[in-house]
């Protein structure tokens, strides 16, 4: 019988399995990395715009075309009466780019774990604050996941781009007596207030403390499928060689770093657009007397 949770998990990882075994044979057909810098700063899409202008189909091609593509309508999913494997597949190829923790953590008797996840983010700087989820099956949670809720310490590592094939060996399916540090080559360097390790060819470390931890029910049902994670950041590592002159930003440039995307793809960074945030100090008057000419307060 049909059961939309354990497709939600199975069918997933089955198929993407599937599509990884062909993947020598693709990449032969597809262009060599280009090692050059991907990362520049550009001016934002439609650098005229003004206040109330939205889209702005008139001034920018680009906008026309999006405009234009409106015509196509929408498709809509119901999310409870949608395959789990088409809810995974749909959500992981429309929430991108998705930043990656490459999680080390300890279990309980001290065996390491190194491990990519994209269900991640910067939650908060004061106080600073990551979020990590970590999906389960049957009841059957990450190692990660269980090494995090047993020892309540890890840490975050950003891939960048020269070791992101060791990186995504980690994300192997291995049994949990499976050593991914040997498999991936990287290079475990002891941390300052945390007793996981972290990777010593991550330009940037996040140390971090269990802060808290949140079992989510599966949409189709009471099973718990998912663990979300949030981990107190108790120190950070930053290579000098990515730092910007300022000694305290990080260069994207200079840290390349990788994200997620739907499928089994990876992106870089590409094109940065700089666009100042309008401040009510100094462009309220404009935006006031904008309002004003259309009626409103």
């Amino acid at each position: 019988m049909y059961s939309p949770v354990r497709s939600l998990f199975r069918a997933p990882s089955r198929f993407l399995r599937t599509f990884s075994t062909s993947l020598p044979a693709c990449q032969s057909n597809l262009p060599k990395f280009n090692a050059a810098p991907s990362f520049k700063l550009t001016q934002s899409p439609n650098p005229g715009w003004k206040w109330g202008e939205g889209l702005a189909p008139k001034t920018s091609q680009l906008a026309k075309e999006w405009k234009e593509d409106e015509k196509k309508g929408w498709k809509s999913f119901p999310l409870k009466e949608t395959h789990g494997r088409d809810v995974y597949f749909l959500l992981t190829s429309s929430v991108i780019p998705r930043p990656i923790a490459f999680v080390s953590s300890l279990s309980a008797d001290n065996v390491p774990n190194l491990a990519p996840m994209s269900y991640f983010s910067l939650l908060a700087h004061d106080p600073p604050m990551v979020g990590v989820s970590f999906a389960m099956f049957q009841g059957i949670g990450k190692n990660t996941r269980d090494n995090i809720l047993a020892t309540k310490t890890f840490t975050v590592n950003i891939i960048s781009e020269p070791f992101l094939d060791a990186a995504n060996a980690c994300s192997v399916d291995a049994p949990a007596e499976v050593d991914e540090w040997a498999l991936s080559g990287l290079t475990p360097e002891p941390s300052t207030v945390v007793k996981p390790a972290r990777v010593k060819e991550s330009a940037v470390s996040l140390e971090c403390e269990l802060f808290n931890s949140q079992d989510l029910l599966s949409n189709y049902g009471p099973e718990v499928t998912t663990t979300f994670v949030m981990g107190s950041i108790k120190m950070v590592h930053v290579r000098n060689a990515v730092l910007s002159p300022d000694g305290v930003n990080v260069d994207p440039a200079k840290l390349r770093p990788m994200s997620r995307l739907g499928m089994v793809t990876y992106a870089r960074l590409g094109d940065g657009i700089d666009i100042p945030i309008p401040m009510w100090a100094q462009k309220g008057e404009e935006a006031q007397r904008f309002l004003e000419s259309k009626g409103k307060k």
